[in-house]
């Protein structure tokens, strides 16, 4: 695999019937993508299949996102999140993302299944801001769980201003 890009300020856009899917293992190794994932992303299908998903993490997206994304997984959840994903040439674009737990008979997670869409451009003028606001918390209280509990602490307090949980307050941007 190569190196991860350098950001730029190229936006990628995801047409309004597009759906990227992807699969993962319990581990977050890419298992499946569709070819719409595999065109957006800039990887080809054989640099995907067999890399952790973390790949495409933008260093725009707030840590604290992602612990909430896997928290709720393995609590055997589906979670939907507003994503700013990395392409391979350093290009982004963001997605709408429902992701949920893949499992077998006994309940076991066997892995993660994502479907991705072309978000709502209002709600990500709304998310952009307030990642930025978690991103420079998680920056200024330093890498660890000072971080993560700043970063945390924000997303808390907009829900709390806002009245609503965080499933309600994605779905209704």
């Amino acid at each position: 695999m190569s190196p991860r890009p350098d950001p730029t300020q190229q936006e990628r856009m995801l047409a309004e019937d597009d759906f990227i899917v992807s699969k993962t293992d319990p581990k977050g190794i890419i298992t499946y993508g569709n070819r719409i994932f595999i065109a957006i992303s800039g990887y080809s299908e054989e640099e995907l299949l067999g890399s952790p998903h973390n790949i495409l993490r933008h260093p725009d997206m707030p840590r604290t996102v992602f612990k909430l994304l896997w928290d709720t997984l393995q609590a055997r959840q589906e979670i939907n999140a507003y994503v700013k994903n990395l392409a391979k040439d350093g290009s982004f674009y963001w997605v709408f993302a429902n992701i949920t737990p893949s499992l077998d008979r006994r309940g076991e997670v066997i892995g993660y299944y994502s479907v991705r869409r072309k978000p709502r451009p209002e709600a990500v003028k709304t998310v952009a801001a307030l990642y930025r606001t978690m991103l420079d918390a998680e920056r200024k209280a330093g890498d660890g769980q000072a971080g993560m509990k700043a970063s945390l602490a924000i997303l808390n307090r907009t829900l709390e201003e806002k009245g609503m949980g965080y499933d309600e307050f994605v779905l209704g941007l």
